[in-house]
C-alpha cells in the first residue's frame, strides 16, 4: 500500500486557489527566494536542514521510506554516476 501522495498537494488551508498549479508555483518561487545570494555550499546546507524539517514535521517512517525511494528512483542513470 502507498502511502506517499505523490499528485499535486499543495494549498493554504481553507482557501480554494483560482488555478490548481498556483500554490505550486507559489511554493517554487519561495524555494527559489530562499536561495537567493547563497553559495553553493550554504545551498546545499540549506536543501538539508529543509529536508530534515520536512521529514520531522511528516513523522511517518512509511512515507518517509517511500518518499527516499521515489526520489532515489527518480534520478534514473545520475545515481550510478
Amino acid at each position: 500500500m502507498t502511502h506517499l501522495n505523490t499528485q499535486p498537494n499543495f494549498g493554504t488551508p481553507g482557501q480554494r486557489p483560482l488555478h490548481a498549479f498556483t500554490p505550486g508555483d507559489d511554493f517554487y518561487e519561495a524555494l527559489i527566494e530562499a536561495h537567493r545570494g547563497l553559495d553553493d555550499d550554504t545551498s546545499r546546507l540549506l536543501n538539508a536542514r529543509l529536508v530534515l524539517l520536512l521529514a520531522n514535521h511528516i513523522g511517518d517512517l512509511r512515507v518517509l521510506h517511500e518518499a527516499l525511494h521515489a526520489a532515489r528512483n527518480g534520478l534514473g542513470t545520475a545515481a550510478a554516476a
